[in-house]
């Protein structure tokens, strides 16, 4: 009994463990097509499901996909109507998985596995080491899968647990309810549809339970994995957990209206996909039932493809009617969404977003240089000019510790060296980007300062200082393009346009030595337009600290 028991739980564990490491190792590989899918999403909504399904198929879990979907929405990437679609998609596309555990092959997971471990061990080339990790995670699976196959053959020796199921069969509607309610606890508590669902066909396999049993609970196992995304829109806006709402009432609507036609539909199935459900399969001495398996599978796949067909017209409507029960808070606090901690299960998606976060830190920047010109142009600087540019100054130190804890957060995962780099290059960048903005912001002061004073700098000196910024703002501005164009071949210009800068600098100080020479010189002047150089100097130090960041130099 113990031996048994601890086989299928051993079984489960190698089974999670192994969709896990096929997620991660397929989410490595089709890096790219993940960017592209998800950017191809419209409020088309066929082809938002359509997206949803490729992106649940290429990830296999339809929960990563609706939890990147609530995160996408919490951050004002997707609309309503269009994370909408992608969970309709996600329903459908996790009935992949489904049809991939009644694949014959549970005898060649341990084989699978020890190969492909192998490769992913020794193997120096990164894509084959993922490749080889995500066929990995396929031999877990059906590793697990055969384990707790033979878990419960011998359950199905004991008369207590014959016995025990038998008070929960599906041969009326209070033994419907119950077998969906168990199959909803049991995903609660596993976290993962494909979980139960593989425990469902174990156990129907080995004829522990019964078709019309099996097929309740995987009714029940949809209701369970709602929970997941319920879960992750705690704490979001408005929007995300109206998706996460959708998500509750598309399952539970499709498993109710279902659960009224379930004894015509648990005959349906069968003729649908012409299986008998009672045959069995002599395996050595046991008996086995395969055909059982195959029509759960079918099961789960008819109940979502249909669910969705019959939910995809009123898409809209029911984005309306959401909008409308579920109500807009007063006020949603700004920060960065798009760095929503629900995106990092998608590495190749969650460092796009941090990469979007540091260009937008790079556009303020350049805003921040072209208010400064501004406001050194004005004998008396625009108050609203000032306050804006401190505002900018402000958002950029928010922005920088935010995307610092995401991208540190991500960097603890277990990334391809792509993921790693282009993370590192970030760190680097939105820290450059805030110690300019720091300097930016310093100069200001200066010149308020003087302003207060009621002290200016005379035509000759103001000129010189706003030619210089004029040449930084340029390099800025270019390295920031560069960026968001994803070139990275800027190293040499940008130290080219340093060196200028850093002799303009020079001749200007030089210059002023001599004025101070030849005139009286108010001390207050002087300071502040050493200072201002010196700044200014220090930008463009930044500056080309942000071309080498973005080239891969240390």
């Amino acid at each position: 009994m113990f031996e048994m028991t601890t086989t299928l739980i051993g079984g489960l564990g190698i089974f999670l463990l192994g969709m896990k490491y096929m997620s991660q190792g397929l989410q490595s590989i089709a890096g790219a097509s993940l960017r592209r899918l998800i950017g191809a999403v419209t409020n088309n909504r066929i082809l938002a499901t359509f997206v949803g399904f490729l992106v649940t198929v290429l990830v296999q879990s339809s929960s990563v996909t609706t939890v990147m979907t609530v995160g996408f929405v919490n951050g004002g990437l997707m609309s309503l109507t269009q994370a909408i679609g992608v969970i309709m998609g996600a329903n459908i596309g996790t009935t992949s998985t489904g049809l991939i555990l009644v694949l014959k092959i549970g005898k060649y997971g341990l084989p699978i596995l020890g190969v492909s471990s192998l490769v992913y061990l020794f193997s120096k080339n990164e894509k084959l080491r993922y490749t080889a990790l995500a066929t990995m995670g396929v031999g877990m699976v059906f590793f697990g899968l055969e384990l707790m196959k033979d878990a419960c053959e011998f359950l199905e020796d004991v008369p207590e647990f014959r016995l025990w199921f038998q008070h929960f069969e599906a041969n009326s509607f209070i033994g419907l309810y119950q077998c969906m309610f168990i199959g909803c606890i049991l995903t609660m508590l596993v976290q993962s549809s494909s979980a139960t669902l593989a425990i469902t066909l174990s156990a129907a396999s080995a004829g522990l339970i019964p078709f019309e049993t099996a097929a309740a609970l995987v009714l029940g196992e949809n209701i369970g994995t709602t929970v997941t995304a319920l879960l992750a829109s705690i704490g979001t806006t408005t929007n995300a957990r109206r998706a996460a709402y959708f998500h509750f009432l598309f399952n539970i609507g499709g498993v109710l209206w279902v659960s009224t036609i379930f004894f015509w539909y648990v005959k349906f199935i069968p003729w649908l996909i012409d299986v008998d459900v009672t045959e069995v399969v002599m395996v050595g001495d046991t008996p086995t039932y395969p055909s059982t398996a195959l029509a759960i599978a079918a099961t789960h796949s008819v109940f979502n493809i249909v669910n969705t067909l019959v939910f995809l017209p009123f898409a809209g409507k029911i984005a309306t009617l959401l909008t409308r029960v579920v109500k807009d808070k007063p006020q949603e606090i700004a920060h960065l969404k798009s760095l929503d901690i629900r995106i990092l299960e998608t590495p190749a998606l969650a460092i796009n977003q941090s990469r979007a976060e540091v260009i937008k830190m790079g556009v303020i920047c350049d805003e921040m240089a072209h208010i400064l010109y501004r406001i050194l142009s004005q004998k008396t600087p625009d108050p609203q000019d000032v306050e804006k540019l401190f505002q900018h100054e402000e958002a950029l130190d928010q922005m920088q510790d935010e995307i610092t804890s995401y991208i540190t957060h991500l960097l603890a995962m277990d990334l391809t060296q792509d993921v790693i780099s282009k993370g590192r290059c970030q760190l680097r960048m939105a820290d450059e980007y805030e110690s300019i903005s720091d300097y930016l912001q310093r100069i200001a002061k200066f010149r308020l300062k003087l302003n207060k004073q009621g002290r200016v700098f005379d035509d000759p000196h103001n000129n010189s200082l706003l030619d210089l910024l004029t040449m930084v703002e340029k390099q800025l501005n270019h390295v920031t393009t560069a960026y968001q164009h994803s070139h990275t071949d800027v190293v040499s210009a940008t130290i080219r346009s340093g060196t200028e800068i850093k002799h303009k600098v020079k001749t200007l100080q030089r210059e002023h030595l001599d004025y101070l020479s030849a005139e009286k010189v108010d001390p207050y002047i002087n300071v502040s337009y050493t200072s201002t150089l010196n700044a200014l100097r220090r930008v463009r130090d930044h500056v080309i600290n942000l071309a080498e960041a973005l080239a891969g130099e240390k």
